[in-house]
């Protein structure tokens, strides 16, 4: 089950927080009553990945979807706690507050009041933040070379991680928004599916997908649950997506497109070995899922690489942990001759909750200039397997 071991290890946490809550109630049923709720926060999230794995009857999604809002709920029930009692500390050691005041009935109730009422207020701002799409847009120049074009725009989505929770009428909202941009590329980063779907619901995503419109189409790459729930080869067929596994392929005149398959497991090929009998006489787009090894994909001549992956840690402050483990998890970077965007996804798997980052359409507007650096200057490619 995902997260299994981290929720383990966090159960002293997440005692000393129940302790810290319960000892705050002036009365034995409502230290019970808080006893048995808190259980039920604690245990929502792995009922909940259980029943994603079991039947599709629509109590177990609702159950499923109040489920999985326990785990931030929880997250942020411990953080407040344990956070609160440390600037409760400093000001004892301080000598600011006395042990008197810190006792007195008031500012028990008050303690009380902010512990139980903070959490839900950061969870429906989490829920708030997630349903509402943006667009995200960049401004980037690469050399032109001999391109038929001066200028692309780029419209990019990943992560839709589409599945029981996803909301009837997201992806006809998610369509109107692309095509509203006249994007002459339309590139999907991955993670579309929520496992092995076989429903109904899957035949209107590819409906759906079928509407959008872009001057060059609309192309994609596998994600990590793509695997997961078995590569549906079909159902990116039958959505009009080209999808792309390990390969380049020229789009008109106007630039190459390479996309890669999923970096976990050791199945695809280093970047270095897929781009080396690309020409170079047009600019170079990378579709790769996972931002990794960003040093190898900026030794060759890319010059754009667009991932998703991390939704930027999604729950603030888990961000931090998705900053130390990609050189990128969210946004613009520019290193070598090779521009980095990594997007936060549209969707995200788990809990319909946002904290950090945006649910966004990235745009990427590139101008196609004669006198940027050319991608023949930079150093060669790493040899190295990602």
């Amino acid at each position: 089950m995902y997260l299994l071991n981290e929720l383990l290890l966090s159960i002293p946490l997440v005692l000393y927080a129940a302790f810290r809550i319960r000892r705050l109630f002036s009365r034995s049923l409502f230290k019970n009553i808080f006893t048995v709720v808190f259980a039920i926060v604690v245990l929502g999230f792995p009922v909940s990945e259980s029943l994603s794995h079991g039947s599709n009857a629509a109590w177990t999604r609702t159950l499923m979807r109040g489920g999985y809002y326990m785990l931030p709920l929880l997250l942020y029930v411990v953080l407040i706690v344990i956070f609160s009692d440390l600037i409760l500390g400093l000001l004892r050691l301080l000598k600011i507050l006395s042990r008197d005041t810190v006792q007195k009935p008031r500012f028990r109730k008050t303690r009380l009041a902010f512990y139980l009422i903070a959490p839900v207020v950061i969870v429906l701002g989490g829920i708030w933040n997630y349903g509402h799409l943006r667009y995200h847009e960049y401004a980037i120049d690469v050399p032109r070379k001999s391109s038929e074009i001066t200028r692309l725009k780029i419209a990019f989505a990943s992560d839709f991680h589409l599945g029981e929770q996803t909301e009837d009428g997201f992806m006809a909202h998610f369509v109107e928004k692309v095509n509203a941009l006249n994007a002459d590329i339309v590139l999907i980063g991955g993670d579309v599916l929520e496992g092995d779907r076989r429903d109904e619901a899957l035949t209107r995503f590819e409906a759906e997908f079928r509407r959008i419109k872009a001057r060059y189409g609309v192309y994609g790459v596998p994600g990590n649950h793509e695997r997961f729930g078995g590569m549906r080869t079909d159902f990116f067929e039958k959505s009009g997506i080209r999808l792309l596994q390990d390969e380049v392929v020229k789009i008109e005149g106007a630039f190459y497109l390479a996309g890669r398959k999923d970096g976990r497991g050791g199945n695809r090929k280093p970047i270095a070995d897929l781009l080396r009998d690309t020409p170079d006489d047009l600019p170079l787009v990378v579709l790769d899922h996972r931002p990794i090894d960003l040093e190898a994909a900026s030794r060759t001549r890319a010059d754009v690489q667009l991932s998703g992956h991390t939704h930027h840690g999604q729950l603030f402050p888990i961000n931090f942990i998705d900053d130390r483990q990609y050189e990128l998890s969210w946004g613009h970077l520019k290193k070598g001759g090779t521009h980095f965007f990594v997007t936060s996804g549209i969707q995200l798997w788990g809990p319909r909750v946002r904290t950090i980052g945006y649910s966004e359409i990235v745009v990427v507007n590139v101008a196609l200039r004669d006198g940027v650096r050319p991608a023949s200057s930079r150093l060669p490619a790493s040899p190295h397997p990602f």
